[in-house]
């Protein structure tokens, strides 16, 4: 019986790149496998026929081949395999264990190509939440804080060896890290449970560390925190994390900044707002008030007679420096204008006659209460 296209098997065009031919195996491989045709006695040479067209059609030399003579190129020795495409490496093992390389070896330590075994672990990164005052944000400084890590291990100088002597190679899976399994059509690849893929063995474990060639311990570090962080700023210390696994790298630090909130500014971006409370006196009349800035210095601002509550006046490069640059943002004062309590008989009394006498001196209440009267006027018509 003559043998199909493998494209026609794939269910690929010629013209299909390496992806689509492996998109296809992989549709077709799901589609025909035994265990999901179990009532079909000739599911599993069709899944073998998947298989023998995967194995040539991926290779490139051979798909070269494949296009330019067929089947051909495969028979009286042209592909050097005996008559098998491939050179008696069509089976579908094979095949399957490429693309599961391809699904899964980021997560056996490195995929097929590289080694096998798995370099020395490296160390978690840490994070560590820090808060400082709007004030420290604004000036920077210079803090010692205490992280609890993992540090090398002294006694082994971080090999987890009695003594510093050198890990010995694993018999089981011989330092590759990870051993295969068949099952059935499938090769399953796992790491090693005896050296948990490291490809080492140690046989006399350090007394201090317990064979993990690092041990807990608290470190203080000095961070620098530079002006003008704000709250989700990130500051990151390279090698400062935990200690690798037996001699492994270090993780990282990541230093988590949050920006206390403050009695008397309120910050947005750059920007500081500072709201000020005035008397009604001098928003009417005007005058000179003394505003405190973040840099802990003073400032007088000139209030305009006749202000009213939420008007704001800007005082330039008062407010918080960028992060990165030269910039400075502004500082805003918001005016209140509070409305005095507890009075006394007298004072209620100025007040009723500057009432009086105020009759023209209010357009925003004018305006309104013509306006409402307007719509009163409206409403009975």
């Amino acid at each position: 019986m003559a043998k199909r296209d493998y494209y026609e098997v794939l269910g690929a065009s010629k013209g299909a790149t390496a992806e689509e031919i492996k998109k296809a195996y992989r549709r077709k491989a799901k589609e025909l496998h035994p265990d999901r045709n179990k009532d079909n006695p000739g599911s599993e040479a069709a899944f073998k026929e998947v298989g023998e067209a995967y194995d040539v059609l991926k290779d490139a030399d051979k798909k070269a081949a494949y296009d330019r003579y067929g089947h051909a190129a495969f028979e009286g020795g042209m592909g050097g395999g005996g008559g098998r495409p491939g050179g008696g490496h069509g089976d579908f093992a094979s095949s399957f264990s490429d693309v599961f390389d391809d699904l899964f070896g980021d997560f056996m330590g490195g995929g097929r190509g590289g080694g096998g075994r798995q370099r020395a672990a490296r160390g978690s990164d840490l994070r560590y939440n820090l808060r400082v005052t709007l004030e420290e944000a604004y000036n920077g400084l210079q803090k010692t804080i205490n992280v609890p890590t993992t540090v090398s291990c002294d006694s082994c100088n971080g090999t987890g060896a009695d003594g510093g002597v050198e890990p010995t190679t694993c018999p089981t899976c011989s330092g590759m890290g990870k051993v295969r399994a068949q099952q059935g059509f499938f090769t399953v690849e796992r790491s090693c449970p005896t050296c948990s893929g490291l490809g080492q063995i140690i046989k006399n474990p350090c007394n201090s560390c317990h064979g993990q060639g690092r041990v807990e311990k608290e470190r203080s570090l000095s961070v620098n925190i530079p002006a003008g962080v704000e709250t989700g700023t990130r500051i990151r210390l390279a090698n400062e994390g935990e200690a690798g696994m037996r001699g492994g790298p270090s993780g990282d630090l990541y230093i988590f900044i949050e920006v206390s909130k403050h009695a008397l500014f309120e910050r947005e971006d750059l920007n500081l707002f500072c709201r000020v409370p005035v008397s009604i006196a001098t928003a009417a009349l005007g005058g000179d008030i003394e505003v405190p800035t973040i840099d802990g210095g003073r400032s007088r601002v000139k209030i305009p007679a006749g202000s009213q509550s939420g008007r704001q006046m800007r005082l330039r490069s008062k407010g918080m420096p960028a992060l990165r640059g030269a910039a400075s943002g502004d500082m805003f004062i918001e005016l209140a204008v509070e409305t005095p309590v507890n009075l006394t008989s007298r004072q209620k009394e100025i007040l009723r006659e500057f009432d009086t006498l105020s009759e023209e001196n209010n357009p925003e209440s004018s305006s309104f209460f013509k306006s409402v009267k307007s719509f009163w006027d409206s409403m009975k018509s």
